[in-house]
């Protein structure tokens, strides 16, 4: 199967990215609430704070990123669009445990004259490379299941 890269998929993804960013600050805000204010742990957090940022993402993605998409009932999208987020959370997770403890540790025995401590630069710092390797897969897989009835033009 050729993969093609058109023009009209080039905006999608321009979209998609924009889409994403509303989810992350979602996924962030979340995330930043639940470990620090309510002191629940980083990778429960991260959970939670990723399965809002999907739901926000599924509704922005269908009506706006791709509108045209419409040959599936939404509830079919839906599903599509949660199986391929459950196999980005998969491997966010333990990317993210890994992540949080290494970039912790690091910031720890290296601080940072800054006014956060370093648990919340490590957190969110690996939440942020999380995300963008996630988003990455988020868009292939997507694109080619969930959205596949979404005509692209060849240039």
């Amino acid at each position: 199967m050729k993969i093609q890269f058109s023009k009209d998929d080039k905006a999608r993804f321009i979209r998609f990215a924009i889409v994403g960013s509303i989810g992350a600050v979602i996924d962030f805000g979340v995330f930043n609430l639940l470990t620090h204010v309510l002191h629940l742990t980083a990778v429960i957090s991260s959970v939670i704070s990723f399965v809002c940022a999907v739901c926000s993402n599924f509704l922005w993605n269908r009506y706006w990123t791709y509108p045209d998409s419409r040959s599936k009932h939404v509830a079919h999208q839906l599903v599509q669009f949660l199986l391929i987020s459950l196999i980005g959370l998969a491997i966010r997770t333990p990317l993210f445990a890994f992540l949080e403890r290494a970039l912790g540790t690091f910031f720890s025995n290296n601080p940072l004259p800054l006014p956060v401590t370093p648990t919340f630069i490590g957190h969110n710092l690996a939440l942020a490379i999380a995300i963008l390797v996630i988003m990455l897969w988020n868009f292939f897989a997507n694109r080619y299941w969930t959205y596949a009835d979404v005509q692209s033009a060849t240039k």
